[in-house]
């Protein structure tokens, strides 16, 4: 079940609001608890969350619908909001509050969608939001400069795409005229795909969009009548359709969980270790304080590749899983490097050499496992022992 207890007033300077609905906070946990017998099966099947505002100027929430929608009003535009989430109110002076979304403020009357009840299932809602892309840590120059960026919101995947999913939507293309080259290869059924390459992976997300009944992404020609499904092109996107590949600023922005300008895809903590992610752990990072050294013990056993199963280790803010460490995840963007200004939805250079890849691997050290790190050493037609994908979903798809 998704639920909010929203802030109606706030205190003067930058303290955040007082978390109310109603005059007291047993009022709010009274309706939420009226919600909780009232919401539709569909609601109640979901996870709980309240949900607080934070921003310079003080603010009244008028609506908050069971769609995820909020409304409030604010004297001041051209500003931005936090708002953050909590899983429970319960306990109000050890409430945790982790930042969700940024939300450019432009209008005296602002509406936002926080979540989407209807979500497609093993999706997460990413929801629409700014985020401060890159970083400057580690030396890393292809991290820079940071940015901000907005991004709309869309679904994307909760685990790196398995094995098992992989082979059932690849044995189905074959019947309906695709020309997916590799097998794939995985640990387990329950581990992800891995040694695929970037053209099959864009042809398998057009062939899991018609085996589901949904309009391709991707397409051999402009005039978008040509659905993708064999040779090695760069194709052209109906982004408003089916399953694709996310942008680097999607990956990136749904990686973070709402945790922006953290070095890892968490905020409680800015070290990592092998109980967080499967990562290859060494002691020349100062962040990196696993208490085991080199591979993750529990999955280095029988030959590589040394992969865990999807969804082994905690999500992020938005419910997403493995995205530091496991395996690499192709991204639809040439490499290219980064604007200093801001931007909306950017979808990368229009050509290049080399697709992009993020989210560390099990091989790699902790560095790679950042939210920002990007690297594009291999063409799109190479397939490689430690890189899979995740794919996503425009909004309101059924």
């Amino acid at each position: 079940m998704k639920l909010s207890a929203l802030n109606t007033e706030r205190p003067s300077g930058t303290q955040l609001w007082k978390v109310v609905w109603g005059s007291s906070l047993m009022k709010a946990l009274k309706l939420a608890l009226l919600l909780a017998v009232s919401l539709p099966p569909y609601l109640r099947a979901e996870e709980a969350r309240f949900f607080r505002l934070a921003g310079p100027v003080a603010s009244t929430i008028t609506a908050f619908s069971a769609d995820g929608y909020v409304t409030w009003t604010n004297a001041a535009t051209n500003t931005i909001f936090t708002v953050q989430v909590t899983p429970s109110l319960l306990s109000p002076t050890n409430t945790k509050w982790a930042d969700y979304i940024q939300v450019p403020v432009t209008n005296s009357v602002t509406t936002h969608r926080l979540y989407d009840p209807r979500t497609p299932t093993n999706m997460a809602f990413i929801p629409s939001g700014s985020f401060q892309m890159g970083d400057n840590l580690d030396g890393d120059t292809n991290a820079k400069p940071v940015h901000t960026v907005f991004v709309s919101g869309f679904y994307m995947d909760r685990t790196e795409v398995t094995k098992t999913l992989w082979s059932e939507v690849q044995l189905w293309s074959r019947l309906k005229g695709y020309d997916i080259g590799y097998a794939g290869s995985g640990k387990a059924p329950s581990h992800p795909v891995q040694d695929v390459s970037w053209f099959d992976v864009v042809k398998w997300c057009n062939a899991r969009s018609q085996k589901e009944g949904r309009t391709p992404a991707y397409y051999q020609n402009a005039a978008l009548t040509q659905v993708y499904k064999s040779a090695e092109v760069a194709p052209y996107v109906n982004w408003n359709a089916g399953y694709r590949l996310p942008t680097e600023a999607e990956w990136e922005k749904a990686a973070r969980g709402g945790a922006s300008g953290h070095r890892f895809p968490w905020s409680t903590v800015e070290t990592i270790t092998h109980s967080q992610a499967n990562y290859n752990s060494f002691t020349n990072y100062p962040y990196d304080v696993s208490p085991t050294l080199g591979y993750h013990p529990t999955f280095a056993v029988g030959n590589e590749p040394y992969t865990s199963p999807v969804g082994y280790f905690a999500a992020n803010g938005y419910g997403l899983y493995d995205t530091a460490g496991n395996v690499r995840e192709w991204c639809w963007d040439w490499y290219g490097a980064y604007s200093s200004g801001a931007q909306t939805d950017p979808r990368g250079p229009a050509t290049g050499a080399n697709r992009v890849r993020r989210g560390g691997a099990w091989h790699r050290e902790a560095t790679l496992c950042r939210a920002a790190c990007r690297d594009a050493d291999y063409p799109p037609s190479d397939t490689i022992f430690c890189v899979g994908f995740r794919s996503v979903l425009p909004p309101g798809q059924p």
